[in-house]
């Protein structure tokens, strides 16, 4: 498995963490070209759902030399799971991406309840997923993120003191927006790609009336969409765009206009992920 990943992703290295969670991680590390020549040490930019993200946003760090482009070069930490428990990385997210106490909504329920009366799923891998959902515990990913694999990380890499970055998309957006939102060091940059604001009540929405007054050193966020959430025919995407650009519209009205970004791309949720972690990079992390 190492030589084949090497073979696929040559800059890339693969190592595995237990949490003091006792969850297990897989942890894909994607330097730059020109890294092995280089003394100077490069900001982390963290992505979440690596067992999927790994493969569409690490080929992205080329950008880094692309003449028409400004990307500033950066390490990329792509955090999965390990072992059998990556077949499961699809349920297990739940636990790991959803603020506490976040309800699950009938959009979200319909949409696993056609998906097992089609054959797409059974009835135990349906029970599975809610379980995760009723106990989700972004809180304790996000320590292990901050307090954990960033310090292991700096003791192994040439890492910058600042500049670090925090990507996700789908409930990975969700994550990096509950994140945002509680002003998690070291990240400076957060990108939330479509993120899975799927309830009306959802918990970012008590965080966003809590937030502090701006200062001059708040972290950025960059907020993407897809058209065809916002426009198609599934109720569940067009409830998590309402939701989101209910959470924006908020944001600036707590004045945190200056820190916020957005852009609308033209994927549908399952194309938008690589679209919008290079949207992230040439808004946030720039030159």
């Amino acid at each position: 498995m190492s030589a084949m990943l090497n073979g696929c992703f040559a800059d890339t290295e693969y190592l595995e963490i237990t949490a003091r969670s006792g969850h297990r991680y897989g942890v894909w590390v994607t330097t730059p070209p020109g890294y092995e020549d280089s003394t100077d040490p490069l900001p982390l930019i963290y992505v979440v759902d690596g067992n999927w993200a790994v493969g569409l946003t690490s080929p992205l760090i080329v950008v880094q030399a692309d003449p028409y482009l400004t990307i500033a070069p950066y390490i990329q930490v792509s955090v999965g799971y390990a072992g059998e428990e990556a077949a499961d990385w699809a349920r297990l997210r739940n636990r790991d991406l959803v603020p506490p106490g976040e309800r699950v909504g009938d959009e979200m329920v319909a949409v696993l309840a056609a998906a097992r009366d089609s054959g797409a799923m059974t009835q135990e891998n349906m029970d599975a997923y809610l379980a995760e959902l009723a106990d989700s515990h972004a809180d304790v990913f996000l320590d292990f993120l901050t307090g954990e694999l960033h310090p292991h990380l700096r003791s192994r890499l040439r890492v910058s003191e600042s500049g670090h970055g925090l990507f996700g998309y789908s409930y990975g957006g969700l994550f990096t927006l509950y994140a945002w939102l509680r002003e998690a060091a070291p990240f400076a940059a957060f990108g939330a790609g479509s993120p899975g604001v799927a309830v009306e009540d959802s918990q970012v929405f008590t965080l966003v009336e809590n937030l502090p007054a701006p200062s001059e050193d708040s972290a950025a966020l960059h907020v993407t969409l897809n058209e065809a959430e916002l426009l198609g025919a599934v109720p569940l995407y067009r409830a998590v765009a309402r939701n989101a650009l209910a959470v924006v519209e908020r944001l600036h009205a707590k004045g945190r206009s200056r820190d916020v970004t957005t852009e609308m791309l033209h994927e549908t949720h399952l194309t938008g992920l690589q679209a919008s972690f290079l949207s992230y990079l040439k808004t946030c992390h720039s030159r």
